[in-house]
């Protein structure tokens, strides 16, 4: 006799299947906002304390003939090293490092934005994209690339303001407008009782302008670069930090003197010599020509080079402690 019973398959409930077989996977642990906010940080401050002496020169060049027809300013500083040897013989050695600590501050703000909040706008854009998660897209990188750059530099704008005004100031030499501070804070409290809030944001416009279009190249040129290096097989370590940070630094320099040397004026400016970067800059170029544009090309590609290349450096190096101390997977 045939069975009569059903011999329907009927497939196992989940709750019968191994463990194994109905666990999803799970996406890698990343590296939190905070903990690469303040790997940025930290590496930018590293590499301030070296070239702060390169900034202050810059910003001296950058200032110096504001507003006067070529050829008729006698030039106080006329390099980079020459400037370094004036500022030591008439303000002594710690002259050269004015402004540091506001530096330091400023580039907590900024590079901890900019490096922090890079890949999660990255995380945030590739899918409004339609491309996955980890893709690497140029359009993408370049504006969160600017987006993080614009976020740390209003961030950081008061202690720029601060930092470009220490810098300027000499006891011996006047270069654009003088202010004597005493600290960061006594310059913060100045500034907010004489203009009010709105003065500590004096020349953010600029800030966003300058520092929008210097990171909208810097991580893309950067990790860029670090592909074509991958070509030649050369091991992952300083050499290929150092050539895409090299790479890196010439294009940041070449894409924002312009917008520095605007910037640098709107910030040092007292009363309102210029109402916005668009009026400094159509007045630079009118009375000094499109060359003024470019003061201190020298000395910002001689900071801007040694400081992206040592911050890019450093920054695979807290890039790897913080994700250490929070148990990320290292790559």
């Amino acid at each position: 006799m045939s069975d009569s019973k059903d011999h329907t398959f009927v497939p196992p409930s989940v709750d019968d299947m191994p463990i194994e077989d109905t666990q999803l996977p799970v996406e890698p642990k990343q590296l939190s906002t905070l903990g690469g906010f303040l790997a940025g940080g930290v590496a930018a401050c590293g590499a301030v304390t070296v070239t702060n002496p390169i900034e202050l020169i810059k910003t001296r060049m950058q200032l110096q003939g504001e507003l006067a027809a070529r050829g008729e300013v006698k030039k106080v500083y006329t390099g980079l090293f020459q400037g370094l040897v004036t500022i030591i013989k008439h303000e002594g050695i710690l002259g050269i490092q004015r402004g540091l600590f506001a530096a330091y501050i400023y580039q907590i703000g900024l590079n901890g934005c900019r490096i922090g909040l890079y890949e999660p706008l990255r995380n945030i854009l590739n899918p409004l994209w339609g491309l996955k998660l980890d893709a690497q897209s140029i359009p993408v990188n370049v504006v969160a690339g600017a987006g993080s750059g614009i976020m740390g530099a209003i961030m950081g704008s008061p202690f720029y303001l601060v930092k470009t005004r220490m810098q300027s100031y000499s006891p011996v030499f006047q270069i654009g407008a003088q202010t004597h501070y005493k600290s960061v804070w006594h310059a913060l409290k100045t500034v907010y009782r004489a203009e009010g809030f709105r003065g500590l944001y004096r020349g953010v416009d600029a800030a966003i302008l300058r520092t929008g279009a210097g990171s909208s190249v810097q991580l893309p040129i950067y990790y860029h670069t670090k592909k074509l290096i991958e070509h030649y097989d050369i091991p992952d370590g300083p050499i290929r930090h150092f050539g895409a940070s090299a790479a890196s630094g010439l294009g940041v320099c070449i894409v924002m003197n312009p917008w520095d040397v605007l910037m640098t004026r709107m910030y040092n400016q007292k009363g309102n010599l210029y109402k916005n970067p668009i009026d400094c800059l159509i007045k630079t170029v009118s009375i000094e020509g499109p060359l003024a544009l470019y003061k201190g090309f020298i000395p910002h590609l001689m900071r801007i080079g040694p400081h992206t290349v040592i911050m890019l450096m450093f920054m695979e190096q807290t890039m790897r402690w913080a994700k250490m101390l929070e148990g990320v997977p290292l790559d």
